[in-house]
Formats: C-alpha cells, structure tokens, sequence
C-alpha cells in the first residue's frame, strides 16, 4: 500500500526503471511532460491524480479498485486509520 505521494512515485521509477525507459520516454508514452514525471517520482504531493494513474498504467501497475478497498485495522494514535486499505494490506 502506498502511504504517501513519494511511496507512489518510487514505485513508478522502479517500474520504469524496469522497462528501461527514460523520464522523457515514460512522459511520451503517457501523454504528459517530462516535468510532470519528475515531479511524480520525486514524491511531489500535488501532482495531478489523473495523470499519475495513466504514468501507473502506462508502466504496468496495478492501482485496485475503490470497491474492493476496506477500512485498515486502526492502530493506537492513527490518525490516519480512517483510510482504505487496498491487496494485501501493506
């Protein structure tokens, strides 16, 4: 589970590091600009949502479904246990 903008945009680097494409090539074929990709992977917190769903899609992840979410196990002083919690809960 992604807990945070950075989270989301390492996970996007390891994958298009894995494809071996470049930030500009990743840009190109997700129809955004390169600085938006930058931006992404650096963990920058108000990127566009649409367009980092088309950068996961483009580079092969999986994000879930809003219906298959459920309510995370609250832990002593989470204030953020209010949030769903998406596969295998990590």
């Amino acid at each position: 589970m992604f807990k945070s903008a950075r989270d989301f945009g390492q996970a996007i680097r390891q994958k298009r590091k894995a494809l071996g494409w470049t930030q500009t090539e990743l840009a190109e074929r997700s129809g955004t600009g390169e600085r938006f990709i930058v931006e992404l992977e650096a963990g920058k917190p108000t990127c566009q949502l649409e367009k980092a769903l088309i950068a996961a899609r483009t580079v092969g992840m999986d994000i879930g479904d809003l219906k298959a979410a459920r309510s995370a196990p609250k832990a002593v002083n989470d204030e953020l246990g209010f949030l769903p919690t998406f596969g295998d809960n990590r």
